[in-house]
């Protein structure tokens, strides 16, 4: 079965013999009050990729170039330390098909590169051997929220402005559990600060025996 290994759109001239993708486990273990122990299920961690390449000094009938265009070691190493220095996620595609041509399936994910090691070995005349590891990366960003203070035009408008600042206020006193929350999560999000969870079961503590485990419809009180 014939497959093709591509970083940042340049394909690899040697197929590595084994590629390793490891999906990391983000679940929690939990104790329970009686001892016993529950597994609170999480979305996945960024996936691992492992492999080691050989890069020919010379063209070997193995080896497969875009348009049968030989390319030496350098021009591979310098791509992959391009990859590393620029500090930017690419894309690391697998594809794999069936001795007819028909495509079985592929993979593509967005990647960033950890680390390399590179191997000169006698044995291996003037070929050298990279051994690199990818992280997957998922792109985020940061919202940016712009406050405009009210204008006071008026007594009226201002104690309208007061009266919707002490509504908001009330409205944030108190919080309705949903699925898959936790209280670091709730402290980051309504009180600036996840350490801040501590003070959300200090005041809970009738409601709240582990400070790890939250239900659904759980009424919490938030610090002013």
């Amino acid at each position: 079965m014939p497959y093709y290994v591509y970083i940042d759109g340049v394909q690899l001239p040697v197929t590595p013999s084994k590629l390793e993708l490891k999906i990391n486990n983000n679940n929690k273990t939990a104790t329970l009050i009686n001892d016993g122990e529950i597994n609170i299920l999480k979305t996945p961690g960024l996936s691992d990729v492992s492999f080691e390449i050989l890069l020919p000094a010379v063209k070997y009938p193995f080896a497969k170039y875009p348009n049968g265009i030989f390319k030496e070691p350098k021009y591979y190493l310098e791509k992959i330390e391009a990859l590393k220095v620029n500090k930017k996620p690419f894309q690391y595609i697998v594809t794999r098909t069936k001795p007819n041509g028909a495509l079985m399936f592929d993979t593509n994910l967005k990647v960033s590169l950890e680390d390399y090691a590179i191997t000169d070995d006698y044995k291996d005349g003037f070929d050298t051997t990279v051994s690199i590891k990818l992280k997957q990366y998922r792109d985020y960003s940061t919202k940016t929220i712009k406050i405009t203070p009210p204008v006071s035009s008026s007594s009226s408008a201002s104690a309208t402005a007061s009266s919707a600042r002490t509504s908001s206020n009330s409205a944030a006193k108190t919080y309705t559990v949903k699925k898959g929350d936790c209280l670091w999560n709730i402290a980051k999000k309504y009180l600036g600060n996840g350490s801040r969870y501590t003070e959300i079961y200090n005041l809970n503590r009738d409601k709240i025996r582990n400070p790890s485990l939250i239900y659904p419809g759980q009424v919490l009180t938030l610090p002013s």
